[in-house]
């Protein structure tokens, strides 16, 4: 009995320590549109998992996930918190290549600046470059692969 009581007790902290973890929820825009998710793992880390379209005139559809450090808080404004990070990835898709829809699998690189305000709205900007396979070739076209700077708004809850 003594067993199920420690137990219960640890999963009970647990889901308490889960559910306290910052998390932000919603887009980023630039050469592309993504749907975006951040939860934060510990300080000064976090997981950004975002999903969307990009190359409007040739659409292809992308899934990414980065692991990102923050690595400098400059105290630049007396309200809010301004942080940079960075930190490696992958993204899998689909790509326009070689006249049709095929399959992507790449290597991220991120690097931004977000500031969080002192209610819950957090905006960033970015550049995350992608390099990759497609169709059995290397593939790392530059401006719609990440070389081109995002803003993402989100929701922080």
């Amino acid at each position: 009995m003594k067993k199920v009581i420690i137990m219960v007790i640890a999963l009970v902290g647990l889901s308490f320590v889960a559910s306290a973890q910052p998390k932000a929820i919603g887009g980023r825009v630039g050469y592309s549109f993504e749907a975006s998710y951040e939860h934060y793992i510990g300080n000064p880390n976090f997981l950004e998992v975002n999903a969307g379209v990009f190359d409007f005139t040739d659409p292809g559809f992308r899934l990414t996930g980065t692991y990102n450090w923050i690595f400098a808080q400059p105290a630049w404004t007396s309200q809010g918190n301004w942080s940079w990070y960075a930190g490696p990835g992958v993204s899998l898709g689909t790509a326009y290549y070689n006249s049709d829809d095929r399959f992507f699998f790449g290597i991220v690189g991120q690097v931004g600046l977000e500031y969080e305000f002192d209610f819950p709205l957090q905006l960033s900007a970015d550049i995350r470059p992608v390099f990759g396979i497609c169709d059995g070739e290397f593939y790392g076209d530059g401006l719609s692969y990440g070389f081109f700077p995002t803003i993402s708004v989100r929701y922080c809850f």
